[in-house]
């Protein structure tokens, strides 16, 4: 079991919320608490008391409290809960005989139950046992303490109980699975939109930096919240005045007639700490700070007063938030109009981003549900809107712009869940090059941060688009048209060019079209007029009438063959029907069909419109027949998504995590800064994980370079030879491999040759009986340090430095992930038996990828591993060459509820 003897710096201070939105600050306990800590005791009643230590003494309270403020101890540590510098909790164990497990005791201020301190508390009590390799909690209760156990019933980890007369003991397995995460996830989301009812839905709101001329932000935000009929209470803040804009003014905060749920702040920024400090003071629970340019000091101040007097935070440098609900009315931004009530939640850190979607949404009629500007994104993420939109019943489509993730494991987990109840679309910001190629095999330098995004954009099912005007053409296809059940699109087209252009378009989509069975082409040869091309494209002529058209289109949709039309119109003079005509054809039928329905009018003057149907419904047209396709592909992207179920993460066998963490600190132990493993070192930490190696040796002189080949020779008696010294990464590169050798002369000359090209560099040789022919693949992983562990699979060998044919998916895998990872390459034919080869040992190319997903989750200090070549056959999956970087990395658990 791994410990610390210095908890305050082992466990830093974090911030989480309670089950009612309060924040509170969850650190270990040092000895200057005793005096709180006594107090926390002492205002328990008699009755808590009891149920605490099983008799009411004051004794054992003051003994409690010495314990928890001694000093650190090995198998011991404390937490408590802070609010407003007052403690509320107490959490603690103690190891016991066997290491790996904990006596766990909990006291709760008095009238602070169940509002969630108990369980927060243990929740972190869970995550720094696991790091330190404590596997189950025992803990003894009182039959009669019912909160207690319902607090250990409801954390979502197995509980056993045993009752002995009077007392309980409570064992609880430590297992991190999915209900746990699932359970930490739901307590962490009702507490979370709780915090945001102030932010959101305030019932007083007050500008700070409101001036009386025009020009300024403060002014703006205060026009707009007047203007925009704010359905409750509106004060501004200015000393000099006492009405801006109709509204009343008052000094101070602490001057307003009724404390605020929201102040927005829009004052210089040498003035926002200040500001801040006097909100928390005068009780106010949420802050936009649209001011700009605060410097290291002045930030730091601004979320220490947010975070000491339990407020959340939007901004800095932001545009402002709005929620549309009728009985709310909430526009607290400038940007230049007000937002049209809808549907659409949007969160952003760029404002003019938002300016942009905001004004895209209303002119499509979709409208904005509640408008977040992140900015700098100090509290406030992309991760709690998600969870807001979640829960307030109007939002029925989530739009991000993000720059940068504070949690992204949790975002994606987050994600995942909310984008099987709506469409989650982003802009993929940030992209590098589209030509950049990695230029080295090794993982770091195939993992580039646009690879990262996008496995989390995938494994969370989040639409991802390239630009905001890409964004809003799949949002208004998303918006009105239901979900095709897969790929396959009619294109219909009243002109045979615009037929192709579109036939291309959904083909660089990576939409199929399908040929129509011959029943299919008669019933459209019935319908329509002479001359027309019943293909796909179908080519309807100019000549064809608006009722052939709407005719035409309802076969389509009933044919088995097709799951969405794509209909592009050009305006003609030949036909008896104009273009508004051949639309009617279309918007006279209810706008949601049973399958999607999109329109591409070539001139049409904006990129994407909604057409009124006659149901009530849209029916959205494009101006560009490549823009229709992007949105369609979209579609069919997240119904492929939506009907596969959640993954899982697989249980594996023969996994030692003990050994391998035992390996990775000896090592880390010798070298301090960390580094790449031997060979030795680097064999016994894949044995920890049953990863398939190639038989191997270690010589250092040439005699037992031949020993070595003897024992290892196979069935052909041949050989492979790698020089080995400490960061020698590309061996083919250096010509450090000799391949081929038969007989002890050849290994002889092979030894001596290394020996003298690196003399001075090695430090002995690998040696391998020669693999036999079969597809080289390359597996690797890469600890981001924002996004966690990343496993990256592909072409391996020599080629894959050239090639960069990789996939990469974020740890830990699921079972979807790793078939994904295998058929999402390039080279995936190659493995399922192209050229008529048979396919390779897929379910050993699996558990391979798992491993070395597990590996990557078991192991924070875990920098950098790479496997290539990877040898795949018809009969097995075999390491060949494997190299492991370690750093000196603490464990981070990325659920643990906290706010950034």
């Amino acid at each position: 079991m791994t410990t610390t003897n210095d908890h305050a710096i082992d466990r830093p201070a974090v911030h989480a919320l309670l089950a009612d939105g309060t924040t509170v600050c969850i650190r270990p306990v040092v000895p200057g608490d005793h005096e709180q800590l006594e107090g926390l005791y002492e205002e328990m009643s008699p009755e808590n008391l009891r149920l605490r230590f099983f008799a009411a003494s004051r004794r054992s309270a003051a003994m409690a409290a010495a314990r928890a403020c001694a000093p650190a101890r090995s198998g011991y540590r404390a937490l408590l809960a802070e609010t407003q510098g007052r403690v509320i909790g107490l959490a603690e164990y103690e190891a016991v005989d066997e290491a790996d497990r904990a006596e766990v005791s909990i006291a709760v201020a008095d009238g602070l139950h169940h509002r969630g301190v108990g369980t927060l508390l243990v929740e972190h009590l869970v995550s720094a046992a696991r790091a330190e390799g404590i596997s189950t909690f025992t803990a003894d209760a009182l039959s009669e303490n019912h909160a207690v156990l319902r607090l250990f019933a409801d954390l979502g980890l197995r509980v056993v109980r045993r009752f002995d007369g009077p007392e309980v003991r409570c064992t609880v397995a430590l297992d991190e699975d999915d209900t746990y995460l699932s359970a930490v996830e739901t307590r962490g989301r009702h507490a979370n939109v709780a915090s945001l009812q102030p932010l959101l839905r305030p019932d007083v709101v007050a500008v700070v930096g409101a001036g009386r001329k025009p020009g300024s932000a403060g002014r703006a935000i205060l026009h707009h919240l007047h203007s925009g009929r704010f359905a409750r209470r509106l004060f501004a803040v200015n000393p000099s005045a006492t009405s801006i804009l109709g509204v009343p003014c008052h000094p101070s905060v602490t001057a307003l007639p009724k404390t605020p749920d929201l102040v927005v702040v829009a004052v210089p920024a040498v003035a926002v700490p200040a500001t801040a400090e006097e909100c928390g003071k005068a009780g106010v629970r949420a802050l936009l700070v649209v001011t700009a340019g605060l410097d290291g000091e002045q930030a730091q101040a601004l979320l220490s007063a947010c975070r000491s007097h339990d407020m959340r935070l939007v901004g800095p440098n932001c545009l402002g938030i709005a929620n549309t609900e009728p009985e709310l009315r909430l526009d607290a931004t400038f940007a230049a109009g007000h937002p049209s009530p809808g549907t659409a939640g949007v969160a952003v850190q760029s404002g003019g981003v938002g300016i942009a979607l905001l004004d895209g949404l209303s002119r499509l009629g979709i409208g904005v549900s509640s408008f977040v500007s992140l900015g700098d994104k100090y509290d406030v993420s992309g991760n709690d809107m998600l969870q807001w939109w979640e829960s307030d019943g109007r939002t029925g489509l989530a739009l991000l712009h993000l720059e940068s993730f504070g949690n992204p494991r949790a975002f994606s987990r987050t994600a995942r869940r909310v984008t099987r109840r709506m469409p989650v679309l982003t802009v993929d910001a940030g992209r590098t090059d589209a030509g950049r190629r990695a230029a080295a095999s090794h993982s770091a330098a195939a993992a580039t941060r646009t690879m990262t995004r996008r496995a989390l954009f995938t494994q969370a099912g989040i639409t991802a688009t390239r630009s905001i005007g890409e964004l809003l053409e799949a949002a208004a296809l998303l918006h009105s048209q239901p979900l095709p059940e897969g790929p396959r699109v009619a294109i219909v087209t009243n002109a045979g060019g615009a037929g192709v252009l579109a036939a291309d378009a959904c083909a660089e989509a990576g939409l199929a079209l399908p040929a129509f069975n011959l029943s299919t082409a008669d019933d459209l040869l019935a319908v329509l007029p002479e001359g027309a091309a019943i293909g796909n494209p179908v080519d309807a002529t100019a000549a064809v009438t608006e009722e052939q058209l709407g005719v035409c289109v309802d076969r389509l949709m009933g044919c088995a063959a097709v799951d969405a039309v794509l209909v592009v119109l050009v305006p003609t003079a030949l036909a008896e029907a104009t273009g508004d005509d051949l639309l009617r054809a279309l918007t006279r039928a209810p706008g949601r069909r049973s399958r999607p329905v999109a329109v591409v009018r070539l001139e049409q003057p904006r990129p994407v419109e909604l057409l009124p149907a006659a149901d009530g419904g849209t029916i959205p047209s494009y101006a560009e027949p490549h823009a229709a396709a992007r949105a369609l592909a979209h579609a069919a992207h997240r119904a492929s998504w939506l009907a596969r179920p959640a993954g899982s993460v697989p249980g594996l066998q023969d996994i030692d995590t003990r050994r391998a963490q035992a390996v990775a600190e000896e090592f880390l132990l010798a070298h301090p800064q960390g580094g790449r493993l031997d060979p030795s070192t680097c064999a016994n930490l894949l044995s920890c994980y049953d990863i398939p190696q190639i038989p191997w040796a270690w010589a250092e002189t040439e005699d037992e370079a031949v020993l070595a080949a003897d024992r290892l020779r196979g069935f052909d008696g041949r050989v492979v030879m790698k020089a080995h010294w400490p960061g020698l990464v590309h061996k083919s590169e250096q010509r450090a491999v000799h391949l081929d050798l038969r007989g002890d002369s050849q290994v002889r000359a092979a030894f001596r040759d290394l020996e003298t090209r690196f003399a001075g560099l090695m430090t002995g040789a690998v040696l391998q009986p020669l693999a036999p022919r079969g597809t080289e693949l390359f597996a690797g992983v890469v600890q981001d340090e924002v996004f966690g562990p990343l496993v990256l699979f592909g072409l391996g060998g020599t080629a894959t430095e050239v090639l960069a044919d990789h996939a990469a998916r974020l740890a830990p895998l699921t079972d979807h992930d790793v078939h994904d990872l295998i058929t999402s390459p390039r080279c995936a034919p190659l493995l399922f038996g192209a050229h008529g080869n048979g396919p390779v040992d897929l379910k050993g190319l699996e558990r391979l990828l798992l491993r070395l997903s597990r590996m990557a989750a078991d192991l924070p200090q875990l920098a950098e591993a790479d496997f290539n070549p990877v040898l795949a056959t018809p009969g097995q999956v075999t390491v060949l060459d494997a190299r492991i970087r370690l750093l000196p990395r603490r464990p981070h658990d990325p659920y643990l509820r906290r706010l950034r």
